[in-house]
């Protein structure tokens, strides 16, 4: 392979590799500060129970997740050196921004909070975990910015001297309507996965009969934020496709493996055979009437752009060469990402029945699928990306720059494959170590505290003003939480 192809690989293989910690991360910080806004509003300790034992699956995954991003930030420099140098002045704002200000508030905040249990007043700790969600919603909004101009280019002018593009609106960046569309798509994306974590967790152990009444909390908590934003994520993502019907035609018809353009009422197939990048006559099956229309134009009749005829065109405006990607990739990954998701959808409205009918906690089957629908969020997403990404190949920023065109000229084939190979062996401990975490953190009890009756009664810790108790049952209580207290911050 030559030193483009396997930096691509490289670069997709981290990109998506981390992508499958960043939506637990915002997912899962949310939902973690709802548990311990209920435990503010209700003194109900169980909830502040339920917060620590979802923070230690937080802080695991956020522990993973910032290593395998730091090593993105490399690979621009070592792989991608020109396309840094020619756009760096552009790209490199938002990256700037997510390191100063999202993942400084993010990393700032989680520190005070893993370590201000008991320390900190009520209401200082739960704006302490807020700010957590904050800053990770604010990391993506970000990244999003910037791979948003990647895929619409705004807010630029061509330096006419070195013939590289200058920002000259900022603000451009941040109402790119591919970046409104996109980073709302991510979001609720997160929302959707962090929930099905939760409840996965929670229906394993209602199954076991662990706890039943706390975990019931959660599992109903997970289902109240799951069904309407999986619902609200289909409709985005539908939004999203006509929004890259008109600025990146070219990944809608790949995605539709449609080569010839259709000019009104087109169908969308719902599965075909073959379709490859030199098969412009798959077969066909199960097409529904006006449904690609619809989905890249909001109207039955819209014009759907055909890959031969779009190639002519930027042909005429860009030079000779191939600019369809992948069609086999985008078909598929569109459709994985669309039928996972009903899927999921579907899911979330069996629980929603199960709990209007009270046998939530009861349904067997219901409970012994959720711990499985955990896997669904992490091929959607990954299917997502690959379409995203996938899609605007040849160009790594579209109509400036060829893929082919950002690599670094002075990196070989053999400096790729001992990085790849290392990265890889990285990722597969890693991962291990991951999963094995979760899953061993996530089987255990929420447990007995020995602050739980002071801290309910007020007497124990700082109360909601900050004052905190000094009697010698406050301090005994306080010695024997030290063990619990270390055994969840050494999970960061």
């Amino acid at each position: 392979m030559n030193p483009l192809d396997l930096a691509r690989w490289q670069f997709a293989s981290t990109s998506i590799y981390h992508f499958l910690f960043v939506p637990v991360t915002i997912g899962l910080a949310f939902l973690v500060a709802l548990l311990q806004t209920a435990w503010y509003r209700n003194g109900d300790d169980t909830y502040r129970r339920l917060a620590r034992f979802f923070g230690s699956l937080l802080l695991i995954n956020v522990a993973v997740g910032v290593v395998t991003g730091l090593i993105q930030e490399f690979e621009f420099g070592m792989n991608w050196s020109s396309y840094s140098r020619l756009v760096g002045n552009v790209f490199g704002g938002p990256l700037a921004m997510e390191g100063l200000a999202a993942f400084f508030l993010e990393s700032t905040f989680l520190g005070i909070w893993i370590f201000g249990w008991n320390r900190l007043s009520k209401k200082a700790h739960l704006a302490c975990i807020w700010l957590v969600a904050a800053g990770t919603m604010l990391s993506a909004a970000f990244i999003m910015a910037a791979n948003s101009w990647m895929q619409h280019p705004v807010g630029v002018s061509t330096n006419n001297s070195a013939h590289q593009p200058q920002l000259t609106n900022i603000w451009a960046l941040f109402t790119n309507p591919v970046f409104l569309w996109g980073y709302t798509h991510v979001v609720v994306a997160s929302l959707v996965t962090g929930s099905v974590v939760m409840l996965g967790v929670s229906a394993w152990h209602l199954y076991k009969k662990n706890q039943v009444e706390a975990f019931r909390r959660t599992a109903v908590i997970s289902l109240v934020v799951l069904l309407p934003t999986v619902a609200f994520n289909l409709f985005v993502g539908s939004e999203l496709g006509v929004v890259e019907g008109k600025y990146q035609p070219m990944k809608i018809a790949a995605a539709e493996a449609l080569w010839t353009t259709c000019p009104s009422h087109c169908p969308f197939s719902l599965f075909q055979i073959g379709g490859g990048p030199n098969d412009e006559t798959p077969t066909q099956i199960l097409e529904v009437p006006d449904l690609l229309s619809i989905l890249a134009t909001n109207h039955v009749d819209g014009e759907v752009q055909g890959l031969n005829n779009l190639n002519a065109q930027y042909q005429k405006e860009y030079g000779p060469g191939n600019y369809i990607p992948n069609v086999f990739i985008q078909y598929w990954s569109m459709r994985v990402m669309a039928y996972l998701g009903t899927l999921v959808f579907l899911f979330a409205l069996w629980g929603a029945w199960l709990l209007y009918r009270k046998k939530l906690e009861h349904a067997k089957w219901f409970l012994r699928t959720a711990p499985w629908v955990v896997i669904l969020p992490f091929l959607i997403n990954t299917a997502g990306w690959m379409l995203t990404e996938n899609g605007r190949q040849p160009w790594i920023v579209q109509g400036l720059m060829l893929t082919k065109n950002g690599v670094s000229p002075s990196v070989t084939s053999t400096d790729i494959w001992i990085s790849l190979v290392v990265f890889y062996l990285l990722y597969a401990i890693l991962g291990v170590a991951d999963g094995w975490l979760m899953i061993r953190f996530g089987r255990r009890s929420i447990g007995d505290d020995p602050l739980a009756k002071l801290v309910a009664e007020g007497e124990g810790g700082p109360d909601s003003t900050g004052s905190t108790g000094t009697s010698s049952s406050t301090d005994a209580a306080l010695d024997s939480s030290h063990e619990d207290e270390d055994e969840f911050a050494l999970v960061y």
